[in-house]
C-alpha cells in the first residue's frame, strides 16, 4: 500500500473509534477527517468538498422539509388509526401497520414517519392492554425495509446515486432499486409479522413502567400554615437536594407550579407532590413544617397533563452529559422525573446520571413543551403521555397534493428528484403549510454534514488506492466461491460497516470498493452499486445503527438483545436476497 493509502486507512480507523466513543457529532468527526486528508494532500479541495455540490445532500435536505409538513399536518394520521383496527390479535394489526408503513416509507423520510406513528401506536396499545413492544420495533424495521423500494426511500439511496454520478455511472432511476428491494421487503415483512409476537414479549414501555412505578413512589404533603417552612423558598427549605426524592409540583389550589424551581416560595396550605423511591418517601414526614395529607397513601401523581416522554438523540446538546451539567431544568423549562435505559428505570440521583443516545426521559413540563421542542434535534421524539396528538390540522390536503405531485413528476421522469423536491418545498412555503423557521428546524444538519463530508472520504479511498487494496482482499478471500462469493463479501462488509458508522457513510465508503470488486470480477457495476445501497440500509442489529431504531428503543422498553434476536433473521434475509437477486436483475 502507498503512504496515502496507509494514511487514509489510519483516518478511517480514527473515525470508527470516534463514532464508537461518541466523542463529537458524526458530521464534525467526518468533516475533520476529510480536512486532515486535504491538508495531507491525499485529496485536493475539489474532491474534499465535492459532496457539498452533489445533488444528494441537497435533495435529502429538501425531503426533510417535505416530511416535516406531513408530521405537522398529520396527513397520514387518520390512515394509521383506521389501519390498527380493534382486533385483539397481535399479528393482524401488526400486518395492517407494517405493510402500509413500508409502502409510505418508500416515498417519505422514515424518521418523521416513525416519530409520528409512535404516539398513535402507543395510545392504541395502551387502550387495548397490548404490549407496545410488539409493535414499535417492527414499525422501525418496516420503515427501513420500505426505504428499499424507491430512490427517495432513504437518504442512503440518494447518496449512492450521487456517488455513482461522481464515479461515472448513471444514477438510479426512481423505481430501479425496487426491483431488488421489493422482494426483500416482502419476505422481511412476513418475517416481522411471524416472529415479533414470539420474540418481543415481556417488555414494558417507559411510559407503562413510569405509570406503574409512580404508584409506589408518589406522595403528597401539605405545608403547615405558619410552620417551619411557610414563606421559605424550595431551596431555603432544604427540599432541593433530597436523596432519592424529587419535588415534582407545588399545588397552590388555584395554580400548580410544575416543575417547582428552587426560588418557588412555599405558602401555608400548599400541597407538595414528591416523586421518589418508595423506601425513602417516609423520610419526608420528618421534615419540619410539612405533614402528610389525607391522600398520603401511595397514589398516582395526580393530573398527568404535564408529563412528556422524550428520547435522547445522538446529536442532542446534552448527550454524554449529566442533567446537572446540561442545566436541563433551565434550558428546557422541564424537570426529568425518570430515566429509562434498556427497559429499566435508573435509580439514584437523576441529576448525576450521564445520559446516552436512546435514553428515554419522563419529564414534567408545561403544556406547551411538546410544541416548543417537537421539531428540534435535541430529542428524537416528544410524546405527550396524557393526551392523543391533534387529529386535524390546516394544510393537510395541500401537503398530500404537493407530495403526490412531487412523486409523480419524479417517478414519471418529468423532473429530476432534486428539482421535484425543491419545487415541493417552495410550494409548502408559499402556501404557508410550513414557515421558514419550521423548514430550517426540520433539516437534520448532522445528517447533511455526514453525507456531504463522506464524499471526500470516498474520494480519498479511490485516489489513494485503498479501495483497490480492500477490493483485492475481498476478491481473494471469496474468489473460491465465484461471482456470488465476491458479491457476498461486499454485502457482508457493507452490513458490518453500516452497524459501526452511519449508513450514509458506510454506503459512500463501500461504493468505490464495490465497484473495484465488480471490475475485477463478473459482477455488473450497476448491480454492485444497488447491492451496496440495499446492504447499507439494512441496519437491524443495534439500537444505534439507524435513527428509527434509536427512536423506539426507550418507548418500547427494549434491550440490545431484542435487536439481535429480531434483527439477525432480517439481516440474513437481506444478505441472501441481495446476493441471489443481483446477478439475476443485473446480468454481467
Amino acid at each position: 500500500m502507498t503512504v496515502d493509502a496507509w494514511l487514509t486507512a489510519l483516518v478511517l480507523v480514527g473515525i470508527l473509534i470516534g463514532l464508537a466513543k461518541a466523542i463529537v457529532a458524526p458530521s464534525v468527526l467526518i468533516f475533520s477527517a476529510v480536512a486532515v486528508l486535504l491538508v495531507a494532500d491525499v485529496i485536493d479541495a475539489e474532491q474534499a468538498f465535492s459532496g457539498f455540490s452533489n445533488p444528494a445532500p441537497i435533495t435529502v435536505g429538501a425531503l426533510f422539509i417535505v416530511a416535516a409538513a406531513v408530521s405537522k399536518t398529520g396527513a397520514i394520521r387518520p390512515i394509521v388509526r383506521a389501519l390498527m383496527g380493534d382486533s385483539g390479535d397481535v399479528r393482524r394489526p401488526l400486518l395492517r401497520v407494517a405493510g402500509p408503513t413500508a409502502l409510505v416509507s418508500g416515498f417519505l423520510n422514515n424518521t418523521p414517519l416513525v416519530a409520528m406513528m409512535i404516539p398513535e401506536i402507543t395510545t392504541w396499545a395502551r387502550r387495548r392492554g397490548a404490549e407496545v413492544s410488539k409493535f414499535l420495533l417492527p414499525l422501525s424495521y418496516a420503515a427501513i425495509l420500505g426505504g428499499l423500494l424507491t430512490l427517495i426511500g432513504t437518504s442512503t439511496n440518494l447518496v449512492v446515486a450521487g456517488g455513482m454520478l461522481d464515479l461515472g455511472l448513471e444514477p438510479f432511476s426512481f423505481f430501479e432499486l425496487g426491483k431488488l428491494g421489493l422482494p426483500i421487503a416482502v419476505v422481511g415483512l412476513a418475517a416481522i409479522v411471524a416472529l415479533s409476537p414470539r420474540l418481543l414479549k415481556g417488555r414494558r414501555s417507559s411510559i407503562s413502567a413510569f405509570q406503574e412505578e409512580t404508584r409506589q413512589f408518589t406522595v403528597e404533603v401539605e405545608v403547615i400554615p405558619d410552620g417551619g417552612i411557610d414563606g421559605m423558598t424550595v431551596e431555603e427549605a432544604g427540599l432541593r437536594h433530597l436523596a432519592g426524592v424529587f419535588l415534582a409540583a407545588v399545588d397552590r389550589g388555584d395554580t400548580t407550579i410544575a416543575p417547582a424551581s428552587p426560588d418557588t416560595v412555599l405558602r401555608g396550605g400548599n400541597l407538595l407532590r414528591f416523586v421518589g423511591q418508595a423506601d425513602l418517601v417516609v423520610d419526608i414526614g420528618e421534615i419540619k413544617g410539612i405533614r402528610f395529607t389525607e391522600h398520603h397513601n401511595l397514589s398516582e401523581l395526580g393530573s398527568p397533563a404535564g408529563f412528556f416522554q422524550v428520547v435522547v438523540a445522538a446529536d442532542s446538546p446534552f448527550a454524554g452529559m449529566t442533567l446537572k451539567e446540561a442545566r436541563f431544568r433551565s434550558q428546557y423549562q422541564a424537570a426529568v422525573v425518570a430515566v429509562h435505559r434498556a427497559g429499566h428505570r435508573l435509580e439514584g440521583k437523576l441529576g448525576e446520571v450521564r445520559l446516552r443516545t436512546g435514553d428515554s426521559l419522563i419529564v414534567l413540563a408545561d403544556r406547551a413543551f411538546g410544541e416548543r421542542w417537537h421539531n428540534r434535534h435535541d430529542f428524537l421524539t416528544v410524546v405527550a403521555m396524557q393526551a392523543e396528538p391533534p387529529t386535524a390540522s390546516a394544510g393537510r390536503v395541500t401537503t398530500v397534493l404537493v407530495i403526490t405531485a412531487m412523486v409523480v413528476s419524479a417517478s414519471a421522469g418529468w423532473l429530476p428528484i432534486l428539482d421535484a423536491s425543491l419545487l415541493a418545498v417552495i410550494a409548502l412555503l408559499i402556501t404557508r403549510v410550513l414557515g421558514p423557521a419550521e423548514a430550517r428546524r426540520s433539516i437534520d444538519l448532522d445528517v447533511i454534514g455526514v453525507i456531504a463530508s463522506a464524499f471526500g472520504l470516498a474520494a480519498a479511498m479511490d485516489t489513494s488506492g485503498l479501495a483497490d487494496v480492500v477490493a483485492e482482499g475481498i476478491t481473494s478471500a471469496f474468489s473460491s466461491f465465484g461471482t456470488t462469493g465476491t458479491l457476498l463479501g461486499v454485502v457482508l462488509a457493507t452490513v458490518l460497516l453500516t452497524e459501526l458508522v452511519t449508513n450514509n457513510a458506510a454506503a459512500l465508503l463501500m461504493l468505490p470498493i464495490g465497484l473495484a470488486v465488480a471490475e475485477a470480477s463478473a459482477v455488473d457495476p450497476r448491480g454492485m452499486a444497488a447491492a451496496v445501497a440495499v446492504a447499507a440500509s439494512a441496519s437491524f442489529l443495534t439500537p444505534i445503527g439507524y435513527q428509527t431504531n434509536t427512536m423506539v428503543y426507550g418507548p418500547g422498553g427494549y434491550r440490545v438483545s431484542d435487536y439481535l434476536k429480531m434483527g439477525a433473521p432480517l439481516t440474513l434475509i437481506v444478505v441472501v436476497g441481495v446476493t441471489a437477486l443481483v446477478p439475476l436483475i443485473y446480468p454481467a
